[in-house]
């Protein structure tokens, strides 16, 4: 078995790297610290920090006018999971602040003991999300076998 070790990174589409950079831009180098790694103006906006990275890309010439639907085969959403519920709180006011899309304020769920959560959109309504899960989360609970409900 291999022991995998997070994700490295994830690669976004967006309809126009130069209308989305500026959210991204917010999101990860403002609020999250992350370094710039690349920054082509209108084409590629990459950051890297907290064990990961995030880039975003243009979409083809022929997808540009298609809509993100969280629903379709791919991407539904990604999760930032942070540190403290007032790291959740920050993020919220941050991309309030910003003028992002807000789906849900900060608010517990029942995903795991103590799941702490704020979700909002990018310009191109693909979601994001933050979280605080105290200790090892569902972590602690998957030896006891499949976990539910799925969302």
């Amino acid at each position: 078995m291999i022991d995998a070790n997070g994700i490295a990174h994830i690669q976004l589409t967006v309809r126009d790297v130069a209308e989305s950079r500026p959210f991204y831009h917010a999101l990860l180098h403002e609020t999250f610290g992350m370094a710039i790694q690349y920054d082509v103006p209108g084409q590629i906006f990459y950051c890297i920090g907290a064990r990961t990275g995030v880039l975003i890309r243009n979409a083809a010439p022929e997808h540009r006018d298609t809509s993100f639907d969280q629903w379709r085969v791919g991407l539904h959403h990604f999760c930032f999971r942070l540190r403290s519920r007032e790291d959740v709180d920050a993020l919220h006011a941050a991309m309030r602040d910003h003028g992002a899309k807000i789906v849900r304020a900060p608010q517990e769920g029942s995903w795991a003991p103590g799941y702490y959560s704020t979700l909002f959109e990018d310009p191109d309504g693909l979601r994001i999300e933050g979280v605080f899960i105290p200790g090892a989360g569902n972590l602690d609970r998957i030896k006891e076998g499949p976990l539910s409900p799925v969302r």
